[in-house]
């Protein structure tokens, strides 16, 4: 019994790298930025699946070369969808997905950043801060009016 359980868990890890390398290959072809951005909501999901598999085998760096991989490709995402000169606000196609993803992966992050023994956290925040400019240079070119955080928003009188 324990030799067929390891052997499916093992086909689910060979299953998800698959996908994973699907979903990179698709992203790295396509031209569009907004099917780009469309692209990044499943490749960032399978790519934490993988981020998550590393944490749980020990395997930080492994992890953290994915989740570097996967800064980049916001990065590009982010950078293309810019290149357009197209105001987000109006036509949010791209950004929306793109900032989705983002949100998505910062609260992944923060999960799996508190199990990093604290000596290894450091190239984790690092990445970390990287996503979070990108999060917040989508999400102001989405909603140009709104404060930066809700923190800021001005209080309601009386």
């Amino acid at each position: 019994m324990g030799m067929i359980s390891t052997i499916a868990l093992f086909a689910a890890c060979v299953s998800a790298q698959d996908k994973t390398a699907e979903f990179r290959a698709r992203f790295v072809h396509e031209s569009d930025p907004v099917h780009k951005a469309i692209l990044i909501l499943p490749l960032g999901d399978a790519e934490f699946l993988e981020i998550q598999k590393d944490f749980e085998a020990g395997e930080l760096p492994d992890a953290l070369a994915v989740l570097r991989q996967y800064r980049d490709e916001v990065r590009a995402c982010k950078d293309s969808l810019d290149a357009r000169g197209i105001d987000a606000e109006r036509h949010p196609a791209g950004f929306k997905q793109l900032q989705i993803s983002l949100r998505e992966s910062l609260r992944r992050l923060d999960n799996l950043i508190v199990s990093v023994p604290r000596d290894d956290q450091a190239p984790f925040l690092d990445v970390r801060k990287e996503i979070d400019q990108i999060n917040r240079h989508v999400f102001r070119e989405l909603f140009p009016r709104q404060p930066e955080s809700y923190s800021e928003a001005p209080k309601k009188r009386g």
